[in-house]
């Protein structure tokens, strides 16, 4: 237990830059505060002690603003950064070394008692108040932009960014630690696109006016 106590607080040294020191970290990250609630609701719900572990995670959201059904299962080395506003769900699976940021929501889509929740692989990135719902499956190494809803899984390595959710095709160059200003846009992607397409259909029309001259 200590050891894995160790373990979450090492993680704040290394996912975050302004981690100063140990005392900080013990008593400013809120993000670490209701990962170990969580470790400890979620303990007591494995334990069939489900309304106490319910109980701590309601503590937990009053202290933290951080709502983690105590069915989740999550991780090591997850971090929680900034934290206010994040809702993980009862059937919701997080891997290991997953960062998520503020307001971010793990949801489901149906009021059936079953998997209804994402799964979310290891090595995965998921930014500022993006929003992923229903029994879907997030690959390995994922980067989900901000403010994203995501709908559909997401094949591992991929970058998704957008409303609805969409896959950045192009992976030989990955965007490191979501730096959203060299995230493509796919909306602008859509329209270059179509104006590309545009512009080849008028040159086909041209072609077969000048033909048509010509007879």
């Amino acid at each position: 237990m200590l050891k894995t106590l160790k373990e979450d607080m090492q993680t704040v040294f290394a996912k975050d830059p302004a981690a100063r020191n140990w005392a900080e970290i013990l008593f400013c990250y809120p993000g670490l505060h209701a990962l170990w609630l969580h470790r400890l609701a979620h303990f007591l719900w494995r334990h069939k002690l489900r309304l106490f572990g319910r109980l701590l995670s309601q503590l937990n959201r009053f202290l933290t603003g951080i709502e983690i059904h105590p069915g989740a299962r999550i991780g090591r080395r997850f971090f929680i950064d900034h934290g206010s506003g994040v809702v993980i769900g009862e059937t919701a699976e997080v891997g290991d070394d997953v960062l998520l940021y503020q307001g971010v929501v793990l949801g489901g889509t149906t009021l059936e008692r079953k998997k209804r929740h994402p799964t979310i692989g290891n090595n995965v990135v998921i930014g500022a108040a993006a929003i992923l719902l229903g029994s879907i499956t997030v690959g390995d190494g994922a980067q989900i932009g901000a403010n994203s809803v995501v709908v559909n899984s997401v094949p591992p390595g991929a970058t998704v960014v957008g409303v609805p959710g969409r896959v950045v095709e192009d992976r030989r160059k990955p965007v490191l630690d979501l730096e959203h200003g060299r995230l493509p846009d796919p909306v602008s992607e859509a329209i270059r696109l179509i104006l590309e397409e545009q512009g080849r259909l008028v040159e086909r029309i041209k072609r077969i006016e000048e033909h048509h001259r010509e007879i």
